[in-house]
């Protein structure tokens, strides 16, 4: 988990001339949610397997909070940094990686 925040990290801290590529429409949304989702499931499996078992809604709800929190952090730093801008949409496509991910692993783990 804390490798996925620091790669995070890293990759938002580079100034917005550093990668001067042409992207297909939407990939930097995707690419959030990408992102957002793999942390999502980083925090899931920081939970021991017993844990998972019996509190499945404890780590959804931190598999949710983690990422969504650390997300709104990343925006703001990125405010700070040379070429990038805070996003809401970023926030928002992190936000739907982490529920995909998470609602993924609770429905794929519930006996249905």
């Amino acid at each position: 988990m804390i490798l996925c925040m620091g790669i995070i990290f890293f990759l938002s801290h580079q100034p917005g001339d550093s990668l001067d590529l042409p992207l297909p429409p939407g990939f930097d949304e995707l690419s959030h949610m990408v992102a957002y989702g793999v942390l999502s499931w980083t925090v899931i499996i920081c939970f021991s397997g017993e844990m998972r078992k019996a509190r499945k809604w404890l780590v959804f709800g931190v598999a949710l909070l983690v990422p969504i929190l650390f997300g709104i952090s990343d925006e703001y730093h990125q405010s700070y940094v040379a070429g990038r801008s805070s996003e809401f949409l970023d926030l928002v496509a992190d936000g739907m990686g982490a529920v995909l991910a998470s609602s993924f692993w609770l429905l794929k783990t519930s006996k249905i």
